[in-house]
């Protein structure tokens, strides 16, 4: 009598996805360029799953322990969205801990705040989406500064954020407002860099990382927490041998995506072009279908009289 294999591990490297989408294509893995041409096909993909909703393997949690004064905070470089967050306070001790309520913002809401660097327990946050790339300014530091300064001189601050994050040499600062050609307000060493000393004409960069703007500032009354979950971007295709950062639910969809936009390519592909894009539109929606929160739903109609009394 035959026995079953035991194992529950079947899951495909690039190598062989790259050969299975091409055979699905009309074609074979031939070449250096056939391998390379395709990873970077599976990432152009992976940037427009994205856009498709919320992918649930790639949901994160995170904390960042707030300062005083400080009302912005940088998220990692590969975050794409926030689901969730909170304001934590009393630590992680079960008699002490509470999470509170921190409504989302847009930008013109933020905008409307008469005052933005009022102190108290924070209770609104923006976030900001940003690319996390860093972007030449032109700009250069006027003089010499140490780990510890707040307040940074440049030679010019033209072309800069009102309020944001810098990179000098390989530290990311957050400055929150400019103030002649003066960096003001300054805290060091975010998004876990090191607090270092920077020479004069050291380039200045625009660092665009993705964050958050808090309000009200946070205050002294108390550590405050700000707990999140994250949505961040599916890791890149890497070299041959690698996996995938999918779950092997979503397999089916990664060969049949592929062999669609490969088949956009090569001679071979043309004629099953219509076909490609159909297996691929069934097998993204069975995939995504699977890939969605299953507790129930509970809605409560709000009663509400309005009306004089009599």
């Amino acid at each position: 009598m035959a026995n079953t294999s035991g194992a529950s591990s079947f899951n495909l490297d690039l190598a062989e996805l790259v050969e299975e989408a091409f055979e699905r294509a009309g074609s074979e893995l031939r070449t250096g360029y056939n391998l390379r041409t395709a990873r970077r096909s599976l990432n152009i993909m992976f940037a427009d799953w994205a856009n498709r909703g919320i992918n649930m393997w790639s949901i994160e949690p995170g904390t960042i322990t707030l300062q005083q004064g400080q009302n912005t905070y940088p998220l990692p470089n590969d975050t794409i969205d926030l689901l969730e967050h909170v304001i934590r306070t009393g630590g992680n001790l079960a008699s002490t801990q509470a999470d509170l309520t921190i409504s989302r913002i847009s930008v013109s809401t933020y905008a409307t705040i008469p005052n933005k660097i009022q102190q108290a327990r924070p209770i609104q946050v923006w976030i900001q989406r940003y690319n996390g790339q860093n972007s030449p300014t032109g700009l250069t530091l006027n003089g010499t500064i140490n780990s510890t300064v707040t307040s940074i001189t440049l030679n010019s601050t033209v072309g800069l954020p009102a309020s944001g994050f810098v990179k000098i040499d390989n530290e990311i600062i957050n400055y929150s407002y400019i103030d002649g050609n003066v960096l003001s307000n300054c805290f060091r060493a975010q998004q876990n860099t090191t607090a270092a000393s920077h020479t004069t004409g050291t380039a200045v960069y625009w660092a665009q990382v993705p964050a958050i703007t808090v309000w009200p500032t946070p205050d002294a009354a108390t550590t405050y927490v700000f707990a999140y979950w994250r949505l961040r971007r599916t890791q890149d295709a890497g070299g041959g041998v690698n996996i995938m950062d999918v779950p092997f639910r979503f397999i089916p969809c990664l060969a049949a995506g592929l062999a669609y936009y490969i088949a956009m390519k090569i001679p071979e592909g043309a004629t099953r072009l219509v076909m490609l894009k159909q297996q691929y539109d069934e097998a993204w929606e069975l995939a995504a279908s699977e890939d969605r929160e299953k507790a129930a739903l509970r809605l409560v109609p709000r009663q509400q009289f309005i009306g004089s009394t009599i």
